[in-house]
């Protein structure tokens, strides 16, 4: 049996001023307290104020003073480097940074020179605070959530006091410095955003490759296309379109772009269906058709889903996104459906040979609507 087994479970209770406040071993028996806290706590107080050099000395505040504008100034000059970087740096040029390897110069230094203006602005901001605003401690006694009105009536004055005691008034360097540099700041934010977005599209968006090559005047010729099986690429004879058969259809050459063929193929694609012309109510589908034969736009214009299920005895066609459903017998009127207007139709003929060509380009811009839509 060792030391500690030789104390039992009813050992002789040890009195609690015996250890004073040293810690109580598990095998020395059970401690009894006095069964109480004080009434009210003694206030500790404050630990002595130490001041700092800047509170002391006005050299020592000046060079703080430096220091701070100094930070806002590589703000400044990191905001300023970045927009030159923006433009001035090619953005397929490469450069190595070592531990991360090749990588894309234009995004490495517009991210050191954000990181740089950002970090500028940060630093600044916490010397100000460390070395120049005040530093004293204060005790605020507790009292109900509602401040008493003299409190209320005079938060206005706090507050037009803050730019006192921040130093802002007697120091003109950081008062400019930060301005200049929370100001230029939200340049490096917004102008990857403008420049991001492009340039205007102009008529882009009304005209399509139905419409032609565009002349030196900014006019477009409108030069007939044959219509051509998409994906096949061949053309259409007007015989080869029966009663109840579709046809998904683009224009000739457009295969032979050299560049942007999906976005122009998005705004170009047609859908080709021929109907008994008895069962056609509108005069206008008449005449841009061809013996019944008509061109739509096969571009939903809700969202811009591509319309491509026909019901041969309805004469509906249906988008499958969102379930806009145009009458083809009326001109491709929206009866049901989110879609707020009609697939626009492409006015069509036959050449000397048969074969389907355009007669001109669509009358409308194609697809989902857009603000300026029939303004060009």
């Amino acid at each position: 049996m060792n030391e500690q087994d030789s104390h039992s479970t009813g050992s002789e209770v040890t009195p609690a001023g015996e250890f004073g406040s040293s810690a109580v071993r598990l095998d020395q028996g059970h401690v009894v307290g006095d069964g109480g806290i004080p009434e009210r706590f003694e206030n500790p107080g404050f630990a002595p104020h130490i001041h700092r050099g800047a509170d002391l000395d006005e050299i020592a505040a000046k060079r703080a003073e430096r220091v701070v504008g100094g930070l806002f100034l590589i703000s400044i000059l990191g905001t300023l480097a970045f927009v030159v970087a923006y433009f001035a740096i090619d953005t397929t040029a490469t450069m190595f940074i070592p531990g991360i390897g090749q990588t894309n110069a234009l995004h490495a230094v517009l991210g050191l020179t954000m990181a740089a203006s950002l970090l500028g602005i940060g630093f600044g901001a916490v010397q100000w605070a460390k070395t120049l605003m005040p530093d004293e401690e204060e005790v605020e006694m507790r009292h109900p959530m509602r401040s008493a009105d003299e409190h209320r009536e005079n938060f206005v004055k706090i507050l037009g006091d803050g730019a006192e005691t921040s130093h802002l008034t007697r120091r003109p360097l950081i008062k400019y410095a930060m301005g200049g540099a929370l100001g230029l700041f939200a340049v490096p934010v917004v102008l990857p955003l403008l420049g991001g977005l492009g340039p205007m599209p102009g008529d882009d968006l009304s005209v399509s490759f139905w419409n032609g090559d565009q002349e030196e005047d900014g006019s477009y010729p409108n030069q007939p296309l044959r219509l051509m099986r998409d994906p096949q690429n061949t053309p259409i004879k007007a015989s080869d379109v029966t009663i109840g058969s579709v046809f998904h259809v683009m224009p000739k050459g457009l295969l032979d772009l050299e560049s942007h063929i999906l976005e122009e193929k998005a705004k170009a694609a047609v859908i080709v269906m021929r109907l008994d012309p008895d069962d056609i109510k509108s005069q206008k589908e008449k005449d841009w058709g061809h013996q019944g034969i008509v061109a739509y736009s096969k571009i939903c214009t809700h969202v811009g889903c591509p319309v491509g299920l026909y019901e041969q005895q309805t004469h509906h066609l249906l988008c499958p996104c969102h379930q806009s459903t145009f009458d083809v017998t009326q001109d491709c009127k929206v009866i049901f459906g989110p879609a707020k207007r009609p697939l626009p139709q492409l006015p069509i003929t036959v050449d000397d040979e048969g074969y389907l060509i355009s007669k001109g380009p669509f009358k409308e811009a194609t697809g989902p609507s857009f603000w300026e839509r029939g303004s060009a």
